[in-house]
């Protein structure tokens, strides 16, 4: 019995090792296989390093505001009677836009210039009378010092009817209407905003570095969400003598023409201001950098022989960059790469170091300074 399970064992054995020597062989085969196995080369498509010249500019967030702008509010309280304006149109210097009751002054002055017209009479007939001597001076001058003071009173009552009309202080653009007819009004009550549009202020703010580049006069971009992708060009009018002392930065304000009012005062935007100087920089794709936390690189192609073919053809080079500014679809590199270089220039993240390509552009995006997508 003992016999008959060694032999049983034995067999396995035999059986289990025959088994493993062929896996070994096959495996030993596959790796041969997979050793004189030649990669297809990988198609990319390519671009030059190009140097250009880009302007040089300062950017920084700004706020519009109006050229002139307030809103207009009763200078005196009452009743409103009449609203002589539509909100949001445009209205000229002096246009009426509202009026308050003023039956009270009103009926005040018509008492008032009864008074000074007897005031006045009484101080022509004392005028004849001094002339002959028949009265003391004294009583020629309280004649007219009750005309005159009943003339102050009339001033006083109309100045309050006329601040009782409310008309436009200059011309501009209404906003929303915040009274209504008939309400009951306090002194420095809001009636409506009045804006002037155009031009157009636009404020931001620049580090004290930036003081000795830009001066009165420079020009400046300015792109927002109302400008359609179209930058709007004005100029720099005012810079602030002072500096901030907290955040360290000053107050720089430009004008910009906006004669189709797609500016609004309190819109966010952003500014560039145009530096006369001119950088000249080398540029890539910037779909040609494989960005990465310890360094960005982009990969060359170089042209090298096959020592196995004894034929010429494309391999990668990965090489390590440091990158500036980006504009449009282009970056600007520090170092890293040459003028006329070839690089990869599109789906650079499945690509590696020392693979072999095929270089076709048939079908390669064209890349731009200012590009303009479609809005799908």
């Amino acid at each position: 019995m003992a016999k008959r399970i060694i032999l049983t064992f034995l067999a396995l054995v035999i059986i289990g090792g025959g088994i493993a020597g062929i896996k070994v062989l096959q495996i030993r085969r596959l790796v041969a296989q997979g050793a004189n196995v030649i990669q297809p080369p990988e198609t990319i498509n390519s671009a030059q390093v190009q140097m250009d010249s880009w302007e040089s500019v300062i950017t920084a967030v700004a706020t519009l505001e109006a050229a002139q702008g307030l809103t207009i509010s009763a200078e005196q309280p009452g009743k409103v009677v009449e609203i002589a304006f539509t909100p949001g149109t445009t209205v000229s210097k002096g246009d009426l836009l509202a009026r308050l009751d003023s039956s009270a002054e009103e009926a005040q002055l018509r008492s008032i210039q009864t008074s000074r017209h007897l005031a006045q009479t009484n101080l022509r007939r004392l005028a004849e009378l001094i002339k002959k001597g028949l009265i003391a001076q004294i009583d020629y001058d309280n004649a007219e010092a009750t005309f005159n003071q009943a003339s102050a009173q009339i001033d006083n009552i109309k100045a309050i009817i006329n601040k009782k009309t409310i008309r436009a202080p200059f011309s501009g653009r209404l906003g929303v209407r915040l009274i209504n007819l008939g309400q009951i009004l306090k002194e420095g009550e809001a009636i409506v905003s009045l804006q002037v549009l155009d031009p157009i202020f636009v404020n931001f703010m620049l580090p004290q570095q930036s003081l000795n580049r830009i001066k009165i006069g420079m020009p400046i971009r300015l792109n927002g969400d109302s400008t359609n992708g179209q930058p709007l060009l004005g100029e720099i009018t005012t810079i602030n003598p002072m500096v901030d002392k907290v955040s360290r930065n000053v107050q720089v304000q430009a004008t910009v023409a906006n004669p189709d009012e797609v500016l609004r005062p309190g819109m966010f935007s952003t500014v560039s201001v145009v530096l006369p100087k001119r950088n000249d920089v080398l540029t890539i794709p910037g779909t040609a950098v494989l960005y990465a936390p310890y360094s960005d690189s982009v990969f060359v192609v170089e042209e090298k022989k096959d020592e196995k073919t004894g034929k010429n053809e494309h391999v990668l080079r990965q090489q390590f960059v440091r990158l500036g500014e980006k504009r449009g679809d282009f970056v600007a590199v520090l170092t890293g790469v040459k003028k006329d270089e070839t690089i990869a220039s599109t789906g650079v993240f499945k690509l590696r170091n020392g693979q072999a390509v095929v270089i076709d552009n048939t079908h390669a995006p064209t890349f731009e300074l200012n590009p303009k997508p479609e809005n799908n």
